[in-house]
């Protein structure tokens, strides 16, 4: 079983082939436009990984016959090349030319479901979307005969790379994501307002609230049927929230390139982080229910990672069926957070039996 990995050298794509190894993957091509680097990859994981059966292949994602023979022989097709925005469907088509599955990190592109009857492709295997999606349909499963409301909060402090600025950016333009938007009884509702200076369980100091609402929370709230779902990024106060703020009148190159320093000055001397807070409130057939969770992970590149490895077994173990999916709607939640959990990438993840705001009496055990 042969798994390509595109943007292999990557921050992103070098954790892909590390959890992929980690979950039992010994047959990787990666790929990526630096072979310098790419050599220092491949070695560095082998070293760890001594009986792995790994190859290095120069492609970029603008060669159409490069990626085309990238593609061919592999059984799935990871790809975690950026700006994800950028690439236009290259992967996807090199995908179907080798009679390949895909697996998308991002959610780059609209695919023809015609063209996959025999084959998966599943986009939107990262963090967010991906994870942020799963994690819900997981805890919608512990108890609930209904849920009615679910609440979200968000946020990381981790560096940022140039192409993941540039993919968190695009992210704001292209529609995909509503600011102060939520769901009420079926529909989109821009009835939010920004908080400022709050406090939010396992979030460091006082932080910032940005509501939205993105598609794949829409997809979320249609699927659980609820009635009332909200979504906040939470942001600590710093230079990245200033250059948020600032990146709409920027040209985008300017924006991204002040977004990675933001990154690194607001890391300086502090610790990176990745939270995920999530409570849902529904029903237990005619009982009253709420669960929480608390997810603290190693970081973006390791979640997002994670996720896609994940989502690769899913498709290798036959868990998905033919056609174009989100992640988040088709990996069989319970199997795919233990194989999350194996990867480490997760590094606390608890369950509660009460609303997020009574964290600090609540005494759970941790998954």
């Amino acid at each position: 079983m042969l798994i390509g990995v595109l943007g292999a050298s990557g921050d992103v794509g070098l954790a892909s082939a590390q959890a992929l190894l980690t979950l039992g993957v010994s047959d990787l091509r990666l790929g990526g436009r630096d072979a310098v680097k790419g050599a220092y990859c491949v070695d560095r994981l082998q070293q760890q990984w001594p009986q792995a059966r790994l190859q290095w292949a120069s492609v970029d994602f603008n060669d159409a016959q490069a990626m085309a023979a990238f593609a061919r022989g592999c059984d799935v097709l990871l790809n975690c090349a950026g700006p994800s925005w950028q690439l236009q469907g290259h992967a996807a088509h090199a995908a179907l030319r080798a009679d390949a599955h895909y697996v998308d990190a991002a959610d780059p592109v609209q695919l023809d479901p015609a063209q996959w009857r025999g084959r998966c492709a599943v986009l939107g295997a990262g963090l967010q979307p991906g994870l942020t999606g799963l994690l819900p349909r997981w805890l919608a499963e512990q108890g609930f005969t209904q849920v009615h409301r679910l609440t979200s909060y968000f946020g990381l402090r981790d560096h940022f790379t140039r192409v993941a600025a540039d993919d968190f950016l695009q992210g704001a333009v292209d529609g995909s994501s509503e600011p102060l938007a939520a769901w009420e009884h079926g529909r989109r509702h821009r009835a939010l307002r920004r908080q400022r200076d709050v406090s939010v369980p396992c979030f460091p100091g006082r932080v910032h609230l940005l509501p939205y609402l993105n598609l794949e929370g829409e997809r979320l709230a249609m699927d659980l049927n609820l009635d009332v779902g909200q979504w906040f990024n939470v942001i600590t106060d710093g230079h990245v929230l200033k250059a948020l703020d600032q990146a709409h009148g920027l040209p985008r190159a300017d924006a991204v390139q002040r977004l990675c320093e933001a990154s690194r000055l607001d890391l300086s001397g502090q610790a990176p982080f990745v939270t995920l807070l999530l409570q849902l409130d529904g029903m237990h057939h005619d009982q009253a229910l709420t669960r929480s969770l608390v997810l603290s992970g190693a970081g973006n590149a390791a979640l997002t990672a994670a996720m896609a490895a994940a989502t690769v077994i899913s498709v290798v173990e036959g868990e998905i069926r033919a056609g174009c999916h989100a992640a988040a709607q088709v990996l069989p939640p319970a199997a795919s957070l233990e194989r999350l959990l194996r990867t480490s990438a997760i590094q606390a993840l608890n369950l509660l039996h009460s609303p997020l705001d009574q964290l600090h009496t609540a005494d759970e055990g941790c998954l």
